[in-house]
């Protein structure tokens, strides 16, 4: 059989490069990237070769699973799908829509399948739904929300186009851009240089991105708050201000130079464990420069201080008059221009609370962190049945190690997944989606947050066998079976018959058409998805353009810049440090902070069952500064002990002067060592769950965003009898009755 190449997108992260398949005798022989692609050029990084083996992995599922004793056994679709209905609909009638919650792994907004994941949760109707968004950014939507009134406008770096490029808690030289989609960071980062301008990096750890810089300023864990209030005072009290911008865009100048007034660099540098001449040139040099942004992520969203230094992030490029503006903070134009109307929906902040009455809901969700005590505390509204859709929260989430007794007291759960992994392997059915190069898609997610406007079509590299199904089918007959028994009986097969013709490329190509570029508005000349799918490598739609006045939601379309809930969380901060209380003061009997770190070659847990993404040398270590390691009499490769207030586990020791003194690092999506799991490869070589330090009770103070990043930990010599690693909670588990 001749070898067939099928251009299309690796779907793993938010890059979406662009990548040729080739194909032969029903094999895939080679990946490589799409020089025709608008928004990647020709670059992949080693993830994308990964979409072959996971086709082809012998242990992904092919065909629904039931749990029988501690295994599984296959079972048809329509027996399982019956089966999940009957038993959800009478825990429903018995104990009320909220005794189902849901949970919404991070794979699958990497489709579009993600609207129907949206749909049957409003058909649930429950108020336990939970989303990997509370573990990785619901700090920036909080803030996005708060100071333009909507979720959805959290600003992309122009990163083509600016002058000086400030990444905070940031890795896109590995990530490829998050919240701001920019595949082939490393070129971008090195042209911003090209150019004449500056790159920084603010990081504990000398990172993969720090190493392409001009600049690296190895912040303390935690201190990044503080080094923003004092880059604010800076700006404010030498007069470095863009007035006019700010008079013209924004409000509450007034209240936010009164904030700042007393956090001067002299006094933030011990907080911040940066010295304050340098935080006086950050401040000078980004309002000098010709055009500036501070681009912060996963690293700051996972403090309690998340909100708080989002906001000054945000703000910091807004009084320097780079909100808005080329080469700063920017907005996308994307073919469905969901931001448009998103502004309209609400937010739902505060409408219900977990039963603690501890977390708010935020966009219409509880915080993950709170998920094992929803499941294991008795009483009324407890969770009684789980669905989850991809992801896999018992390894990504803090639960003190609860998590996997949770589900198993469960009535029942079920799962949409590809593998049997820690999470599902407590299912009571597990419905397997195709592969993902046996899809067609039109992913209209990513394209809000490209640093250049796009349209692009994934096409199927293989067809789908005849009995397998989509994600968005499988959720679409989940619709279906939670519709209530006596409509169900005459509706259930229109009902059956409408979802499953409106597909998402369908559902794409009516918002196209209808959008900012569409032929409803352009006429002939238009864009289409049809276009989409007969060009080379997508359909480049240009720079971004400034627009935020369009999409403000605000009620006076100004940008608020002193939220007065920030205004008081932030003298709070501040009032706590000058009482011997900052962020970075070390706890009684822990004196070392944790943070994470990820790699090329891995995302979450996704990955780790490809032979390709986890050979050669161990990933799952704890790196540590040499002066750390002297002080403990502790060598590089041997295996420590890494314990928190919440938990312990070994893993090696990787000694490295590219993280800071007083902090180490340990990458999560590890811990593959629960029984029954069902990635071999995987199992072979698991690492530890990193999650089991931090505590659930630790979380963003406004957005209940877990707080996994900044744990204090103490780190010894493993015991002998721990040589191969044990993950242990502190906290005892115990499962209802």
């Amino acid at each position: 059989m001749s070898a067939t190449t099928i251009a299309r997108q690796c779907t793993l992260c938010e890059a979406h490069c662009g990548i040729l398949v080739t194909v032969e005798d029903d094999r895939v022989t080679r990946i490589e990237g799409n020089p025709d692609d608008v928004l990647s050029a020709g670059y992949i990084c080693p993830k994308a070769t990964a979409m072959g083996g996971l086709h082809h992995d012998p242990d992904r599922l092919r065909t629904p699973v039931r749990r029988v004793g501690d295994g599984f056994e296959p079972i048809g679709w329509d027996e399982a799908f019956r089966e999940i209905g009957q038993r959800l609909r009478a825990i429903r009638r018995a104990y009320g829509p909220s005794a189902i919650g849901m949970y919404l792994g991070n794979p699958a907004a990497h489709s579009s399948s993600v609207i129907y994941g949206g749909l049957l949760r409003a058909v649930l109707l429950t108020r336990n739904f939970y989303s990997a968004s509370s573990i990785d950014q619901f700090p920036q939507e909080f803030v996005a929300w708060r100071m333009f009134g909507s979720n959805v406008l959290m600003p992309i770096v122009d990163i083509d186009r600016t002058d000086r490029l400030v990444i905070l808690g940031a890795n896109p030289a590995v990530s490829n851009g998050s919240i701001t989609t920019m595949p082939n960071a490393k070129q971008r980062i090195r042209e911003v240089r090209r150019r004449g301008g500056k790159v920084v990096v603010i990081d504990p750890r000398r990172t993969e991105t720090a190493r392409l810089a001009d600049q690296h300023v190895p912040v303390s864990p935690g201190g990044d708050v503080y080094l923003l209030l004092g880059m604010l005072h800076v700006l404010v009290t030498e007069n470095l201000c863009d007035e006019r911008a700010i008079g013209t865009q924004s409000t509450g100048w007034a209240e936010l130079r009164a904030l700042v007034a007393e956090a001067d660099p002299e006094r933030m540098a011990g907080y911040a464990g940066v010295d304050a001449d340098t935080i006086r040139q950050l401040a000078r040099e980004h309002a000098a420069a010709p055009s500036a942004v501070l681009y912060a992520r996963i690293g700051v969203c996972q403090q309690v201080t998340g909100t708080l230094t989002h906001w000054l992030v945000n703000t910091i490029n807004a009084v320097t008059g780079n909100l808005d503006r080329v080469g700063g903070q920017m907005f996308a134009t994307p073919p469905v221009d969901a931001a448009r109307y998103a502004k309209f929906l609400p937010m739902g902040y505060g409408a219900w609370t977990d039963r603690s009455g501890v977390h708010k809901s935020f966009r219409s969700e509880l915080p993950v962190a709170t998920l094992a005590d929803e499941i294991l505390t008795e009483g009324e509204g407890r969770i009684r049945a789980m669905i989850t859709y991809a992801g896999n929260p018992v390894l990504s989430t803090p639960q003190r190690g609860r998590l996997g007794a949770a589900l198993d007291s469960l009535d029942f759960f079920v799962a949409v997944d590809m593998y049997i992994t820690e999470t599902t392997r407590h299912a009571d059915i597990i419905l397997p989606p195709i592969s993902p190069l046996e899809r067609e898609d039109v992913n209209i997610l990513f394209p809000l947050f490209s640093v250049r406007n796009n349209l692009r079509y994934d096409a199927r590299v293989f067809e789908p066998p005849a009995d397998g199904l989509e994600d968005w089918q499988i959720m679409a007959r989940m619709v279906t079976e939670m519709v209530p028994l006596p409509a169900r009986r005459f509706t259930g097969r229109a009902l059956n018959a409408v979802l499953g013709q409106a597909s998402p490329v369908r559902m794409a190509t009516v918002g196209v058409a209808t959008g900012p570029y569409g032929v409803l508005r352009r006429g002939r000349k238009g864009l289409s998805v049809a276009k989409a799918r007969a060009s080379a490598g997508g359909i480049d739609l240009g720079p971004l353009e400034p627009r935020l006045r369009k999409l403000i939601g605000t009620w006076n379309r100004k940008v608020r810049l002193a939220p007065p809930d920030f205004l008081v969380a932030a003298r709070a901060v501040l009032d706590e440090a000058r009482a011997g209380n900052a962020l970075t003061t070390p706890v009684d009997g822990y004196d070392l902070k944790l943070i994470g770190r990820r790699h090329l070659r891995s995302n979450n847990s996704w990955l780790h069952n490809v032979p390709a993404m986890v050979k050669g040398r161990d990933r799952c270590t704890a790196l540590m500064h040499p002066a750390d390691a002297s002080a403990r009499g502790l060598t590089d490769g041997e295996r420590v002990a890494v314990t928190s207030p919440t938990g312990s586990i070994v893993v090696p020791l990787e000694i490295s002067d590219e993280i800071r003194a007083g902090t180490i690092a340990v990458p999560h999506g590890w811990g593959h060592r629960e029984p029954g799991v069902g990635w071999s490869v995987a199992a072979a070589l698991p690492g530890a769950n990193v999650n089991l330090l931090h505590d659930p009770s630790l979380t963003d103070t406004f957005s209940g965003n877990a707080a996994v990043n900044n744990t204090w930990v103490t780190v010894t010599r493993a015991p002998a009898e721990a040589a191969v690693p044990i993950d242990v909670p502190t906290v005892a588990v115990t499962a209802p009755q």
